[in-house]
């Protein structure tokens, strides 16, 4: 594959895959367990799920490999992990999430050690690109996670005996 059969399908799912991957340590690793876990959460869910149904059109040779059948399964997992987390079983909620993170984490261990794959071919013909599109990922998660932090803080200041409109839907 060269460069050329790089397309929007493809380009924004590993995108997805990598916020994914930012944020999975970040949720895992945090103690607190708070407006800031849960928005990043929110985050975390819809770019798994983008990433999982994204690589049903993403099919080499016009076959589906085990990878389709990981990111099936990973759907499924991630459901039940944010059902959880509503239901509040918490130890059903990390077991989900941390078994898909650990799925997606495989994934892309495959994904970029097996020749012939799009990654692999990104990396020795452009590594720039690699590492920059990495680097604005990264520098994404830590952006999102710094404001969110920042909100919090800003709207402690307001005062307790305002109410913000967050407050009131308790995401």
């Amino acid at each position: 594959m060269s460069m050329e059969h790089w397309n929007a399908l493809l380009v924004s799912h590993v995108i997805a895959a990598l916020f994914a991957l930012a944020i999975g340590p970040v949720q895992i690793l945090r103690r607190r367990r708070d407006r800031i876990h849960r928005m990043m959460g929110y985050l975390w869910v819809a770019a798994m799920y983008y990433v999982c149904f994204s690589s049903f059109w993403i099919v080499t040779a016009g076959h589906f490999t085990w990878l389709h059948g990981l990111s099936a399964f990973t759907i499924v997992t991630v459901t039940l992990g944010l059902y959880s987390a509503i239901r509040r079983n918490i130890p059903s909620h990390v077991g989900n999430m941390v078994g898909s993170y650990i799925g997606i984490a495989v994934a892309f261990i495959f994904a970029t050690v097996v020749p012939g794959r799009a990654i692999p071919q990104l990396l020795a013909q452009d590594p720039a690109t690699a590492a920059f599109v990495t680097g604005l990922v990264v520098l994404a998660v830590a952006v999102i996670f710094v404001s969110l932090k920042r909100g919090g803080r800003s709207a402690a200041r307001q005062g307790a005996g305002t109410r913000t409109r967050s407050h009131f839907l308790r995401i």
